[in-house]
């Protein structure tokens, strides 16, 4: 028997898949930032009805397989428990110096908190920079 699927699922569509995907984020002229000394969330407007979720885990600020690994596991997790409060944008979960050191506990609670704050600054009306 199969088990009824939830609205909280993490399926291909809401995935950053592409290099171009992760180029527009990341050259985007208005990018929404989240930002601790151990991660960055960075994110943009996207044309759908849902957020995406890209991740960079580099070797160079977490060397160990398995630190970046339980990493990319709690960042997905807490992407998914929060999809349903986040508006539509493309984001980007970066691994600063020192985020190999949380343990799960601290690095769920700091993801919840930076997922709260980009949704809070995405809902914000955009400032125009005059130069």
């Amino acid at each position: 028997m199969q088990q009824a699927r939830s609205d909280f699922g993490f399926a291909k569509p809401l995935r950053l898949l592409t290099a171009a995907q992760y180029r527009a984020v990341f050259n985007a002229k208005r990018q929404i930032r989240a930002a601790h000394p151990n991660l960055l969330i960075l994110a943009s407007h996207n044309h759908l009805d849902h957020p995406r979720l890209g991740l960079v885990i580099a070797k160079k600020h977490v060397r160990n397989a398995s630190d970046r690994n339980r990493i990319k596991r709690i960042a997905r997790e807490t992407f998914r428990l929060n999809q349903h409060n986040l508006p539509a944008v493309d984001a980007i979960v970066l691994a600063r110096p020192g985020v190999a050191e949380l343990d799960k506990a601290a690095l769920a609670k700091l993801l919840n908190k930076l997922w709260r704050k980009l949704a809070n600054r995405a809902q914000q009306p955009q400032q125009v920079s005059r130069k």
